[in-house]
Parts: structure tokens; sequence; C-alpha cells
């Protein structure tokens, strides 16, 4: 009998050691969680980092004698790899990175405006060269539905910005809120674990007690 209440008191310490375990796992999990959100956080704090403009200017790009040299339906790529090439020379980027050459899509659709086969055979434009060694390269004189896309485009982002706001403040009242009750809800059901767990040891305890106690010797009737 002895055996095994030891054997009882046992499993349930090793019950208590696997709950605390999973917890501590919990606990790594949500702490991990935690830990990535803020490295986001960071990253997107330094991308949005303002950029400082080293040079600034303006150029009229001769595109025709180099998309020449290819076929029709490949021309109005080779005038957009020249304007990169062009730019690369002038701006002095490093090793004449093709890749640090951004061009603007307004730019890139007005080159394309005739489509593939006729691009233009000049274009003027503004490169601007950041202290990071990216150059962005966009038109100078914007047609007026472009400016007027633009401006639609700024004021929906910011429209979109102050609603994003509005719903962050209200999500995070109800995280809050979700969270207290998720809190409340797993201590009552530790707690409620821990008593059917001390029910069930003091109901084997009992049990055992009795089945050690010696038997009641019952009087028996005598014979006539």
């Amino acid at each position: 009998m002895e055996d095994k209440i030891k054997e009882n008191k046992i499993e349930t310490e090793k019950k208590q050691e696997v709950k605390q375990e999973q917890a501590k796992s919990v606990e790594v999990k949500e702490t991990k969680k935690q830990e990535s959100k803020s490295n986001k956080v960071e990253e997107k704090k330094e991308e949005t980092k303002e950029r400082k403009v080293i040079l600034q200017r303006e150029y009229v790009v001769p595109l025709r004698r180099e998309f020449l040299k290819v076929p029709r339906h490949v021309r109005g790529k080779k005038a957009v790899k020249a304007l990169k090439e062009f730019i690369a020379k002038h701006m002095k980027i490093y090793d004449r990175d093709l890749r640090k050459v951004k061009v603007d899509i307004y730019l890139n659709n007005e080159i394309r405006f005739r489509g593939m086969r006729k691009p233009c055979a000049k274009i003027k434009v503004r490169a601007v060269k950041y202290d990071d060694g990216i150059v962005q390269v966009s038109l100078v004189n914007l047609p007026k539905h472009i400016e007027f896309e633009i401006a639609r485009i700024a004021k929906r982002k910011a429209e979109k910005l102050v609603n994003e706001k509005a719903a962050g403040k209200v999500e995070a009242k109800e995280e809050k809120k979700e969270e207290s009750k998720d809190t409340k809800e797993k201590t009552e059901s530790s707690k409620e674990a821990m008593l059917k767990e001390e029910k069930a040891a003091a109901k084997e305890a009992k049990h055992l007690a009795g089945a050690k106690a010696a038997p009641k010797i019952k009087r028996k009737a005598l014979k006539k």
C-alpha cells in the first residue's frame, strides 16, 4: 500500500513538472514573437529614415542611336537600358551598376507610350543621387493627367494612414480585453485542475487507508 501511495505522489509530481515545462515553452514562444515584432519595427524605422541628396541634375538623354541597334520588338527595353547606362555614366555610379538606377514608373510609361517598337528618340529627365549610392530618375515635365493621378494616390495614402491609426487604437483596446479574459480563464482552469487532482489524491489515500485497516469482527447469533 505504501508503494502505491509513493507511486501516486511521483505521478502527481511528474504531471506538475510537465505543466511547468509547457508554461515555460509558451512563455518562450511569446518572447520570441515580441522580439520578432520589435525587430520588424526597427527595420521599418531604418528604412523610413530620410536619405540625403548628394547630387541633382537634369539631362536630355538621346535614345535613338542605341535602340536602332536591336530588332524592332526589343526597342522599348533597349531604350530603358540605354537611359540607365547614360545615368550610370554621368552620375558616377560605382562600377556603373545599373541596379542602382531606379527609373520612375511614369518615365518608363512615357518611353513606351507608343509601344515597344516606337520608343521616344530623346527624353528630358531629372536624376537625383542619394548618400546610399542609389539614383532616382524621373520625368522633368509631367503631363497634367499624371500630376492629377499622383495627387489622388497621395490623398488615398493619407486617408488610409488615418483610418489605420483609428482602427489600431480600437484593436489595441480589444486585444487588451481579450488578453485579460484569457488570463482569467487560464488561472481558473489551472485552479480547477489542481482541485481535481487534490480530490483524486485524497480519495486514493482514503481508499488505501480503509484497505489497510483491520477488518471488524461481527458477532454471530447463538444457536438455539
